[in-house]
């Protein structure tokens, strides 16, 4: 007798920034979710309202060794995003990559189901074409600081599409472009969380470059809802397909917007732009508008002062003041 449909769907990094929400969403759906996570940088605090729900289980494994369980879809997710995060242990972020997407593939390869693979705006690097179509091949530095998670992800999509041409695999890419809202780390080094948090604590806004550098800002529950509609999509619909919102902002005007909507004392104060950081940074979402019929619905507005209600209430938790004093002092320093 085959294995029997269950809806049972396996999500890495589960407990991880974006891995929460799409958890969160699939038990919404009726889908039985299997989280895993190691905990490098996922919190079970992400996910702390699912654990005594009867459809959400919770495993701790770190997907750079093999895992045996039962499942209908993958969403592999397993991998630290920020580069505070993945320079900590370049070495192994690249594992997490590359051996983590070997895993996730040959457990989709057995059970003969689809899996979806976090890709990431980085594999354009610093982007000679822009806006960046899914077309373009990127401009990666293969031996820089960045390239631990760069090459990982380009690596990532390599054996994906291998999978698909020797296996028939049922493969589903998505290269996610900057994605905010609640549950980022406020000292990940992501943009966004690190002015609200600079801004509610009226310290500094520390701005790399001369701000003119850009990027396009997608809300959460946006990005989660194409995640969503790529793995529902027909079996020759792969990828790559860029999730993200094409509204573009420079990094002195999103500091700006910040203050603003925090009404924060804050002054914006410039650093020099880290080794490798994209200049401009603007997804072309054609091919998702086409093949998913989705475009993100929440304004940069809208979700940050979403954002910035979140952190105000991380502000007001005791566990979280010692470390956000610390970073408000680091930034006074």
């Amino acid at each position: 007798m085959g294995r029997q449909f269950t809806n049972r769907v396996l999500v890495t990094g589960g407990c991880g920034f974006i891995g929460s929400h799409l958890c969160e969403r699939l038990i919404e759906s009726g889908a039985d979710v299997l989280c895993v996570d190691n905990f490098f940088t996922g919190s079970r605090a992400n996910v702390e309202e699912l654990l005594s729900h009867p459809r959400f289980e919770l495993l701790r494994h770190d997907v750079t060794m093999p895992l045996y369980v039962e499942v209908d879809k993958i969403f592999n997710l397993a991998c630290p995003a920020s580069p505070v995060h993945y320079q900590f242990d370049p070495v192994k972020t690249t594992r997490t990559s590359v051996q983590g997407a070997i895993n996730m593939l040959g457990l989709a390869k057995r059970l003969k189901i689809s899996v979806l693979q976090a890709s990431t705006s980085e594999v354009y690097g610093d982007p000679a074409v822009h806006p960046q179509t899914e077309e373009y091949w990127g401009n990666v530095n293969p031996i820089g600081p960045r390239s631990c998670y760069d090459e990982g992800k380009r690596c990532a999509e390599a054996l994906f599409f291998d999978y698909r041409r020797q296996h028939q695999t049922a493969i589903k890419v998505a290269r996610i472009f900057n994605t905010y809202g609640p549950r980022t780390h406020p000292s990940d080094g992501r943009v966004v969380s690190s002015f609200i948090v600079q801004a509610l604590l009226d310290a500094d806004i520390t701005v790399h470059g001369d701000g003119s550098q850009t990027r396009s800002f997608c809300y959460v529950d946006d990005t989660v809802a194409a995640l969503l509609r790529l793995m529902d999509s027909p079996f020759d619909v792969t990828g790559p397909i860029n999730i993200g919102n094409p509204n573009e902002i420079s990094m002195r005007e999103l500091a700006e917007l910040i203050i603003d909507l925090t009404g924060s004392r804050s002054r914006i104060v410039y650093r020099p732009l880290p080794q490798d950081d994209p200049c401009r940074r603007r997804p072309d979402i054609s091919r998702a508008k086409e093949q998913l019929g989705w475009s993100p619905k929440i304004g940069l507005k809208e979700g940050l002062l979403k954002t910035i209600n979140h952190f105000n209430e991380l502000l007001r938790r005791p566990s979280s003041q010692m470390e956000l004093g610390a970073l408000y002092e680091a930034n006074h320093a």
